[in-house]
C-alpha cells in the first residue's frame, strides 16, 4: 500500500524554487491546515470547485468563509477562484445511487467530479501541480482521491501533488486552526444525501 504522506514529503523536499500549485478545496476548515503546508512549498491558489453542495444557501456560506480566511491569514498571496455554483452537475452524475452509504461509488465520482475540474482549470491556466484537500478528513478514502489524481495526471499532463493531509495530526491542527479563526465548521460533507445520514 503506498504512503501518500510520505510521498508528498519526497517531493516537497525535492524542489528548488516555489511551482505553481491549484489546490481543490471543499471548506475552509480543511484548507487550514492544508495551506499552511503547501504554502511552504508553493505559490499557491485556492479552486472552490463544490456542485456537490446541494443547497445554495450552503454553498456561499461555505465559499464566503473561505475566502474570509485566505484574505486573513495569506493577505493576497493566496487567491480563491470559485467558477460558480451548479449542483445539477452532481445531481446529473450520480442519479441512481442517492441511496447508497457515505464512502461507496457516489462519492468515488462526486471527487472525480471535483478533481478532474481541478485538472482541467490547472492544465488550461498554467499550474504545475494541482491537489485537493479532501484526503485531510478521515471520512474520505485518501487512496481513491491520490489514484484519481494520478490518473487525471496523465489525462491532463499537469502534475498531481500526492497527499494524505490528516498524517501528522493534520486534522487535529485543522480543528484548532478552525478554533483560532473562529472557522464555520460544517456537519455534513455538503450533499443533500450526505445531510440525511
Amino acid at each position: 500500500m503506498i504512503n501518500y504522506h510520505q510521498e508528498y514529503l519526497k517531493i516537497t523536499k525535492s524542489l528548488d524554487d516555489k511551482p505553481r500549485l491549484l489546490i481543490h478545496s471543499c471548506c475552509a476548515p480543511c484548507s487550514s491546515l492544508c495551506l499552511e503546508r503547501v504554502t511552504k512549498f508553493f505559490s499557491v491558489d485556492v479552486f472552490y470547485y463544490n456542485p456537490n453542495i446541494t443547497e445554495s444557501e450552503e454553498y456561499q456560506k461555505r465559499l464566503l468563509e473561505q475566502q474570509r480566511f485566505v484574505n486573513k491569514v495569506y493577505k493576497g498571496s493566496v487567491k480563491v477562484i470559485d467558477i460558480g455554483h451548479n449542483s445539477e452537475e452532481f445531481l446529473t452524475l450520480v442519479k441512481g445511487l442517492e441511496d447508497l452509504p457515505e464512502r461507496s461509488k457516489r462519492c468515488y465520482l462526486c471527487y472525480k467530479q471535483r478533481l478532474e475540474k481541478t485538472a482541467k482549470y490547472a492544465k488550461e491556466n498554467g499550474y504545475d501541480y494541482f491537489t485537493t484537500t479532501l484526503s485531510l478528513s478521515p471520512h474520505k478514502n485518501a487512496t481513491w482521491l491520490n489514484e484519481i489524481g494520478e490518473e487525471l495526471s496523465s489525462i491532463y499532463g499537469v502534475k498531481f501533488l500526492p497527499a494524505d493531509f490528516k498524517k501528522e495530526n493534520g486534522y487535529l491542527r485543522s480543528i484548532e486552526l478552525s478554533n483560532e479563526h473562529n472557522l464555520y465548521r460544517q456537519d455534513f460533507c455538503g450533499c443533500s444525501f450526505s445531510k440525511k445520514q
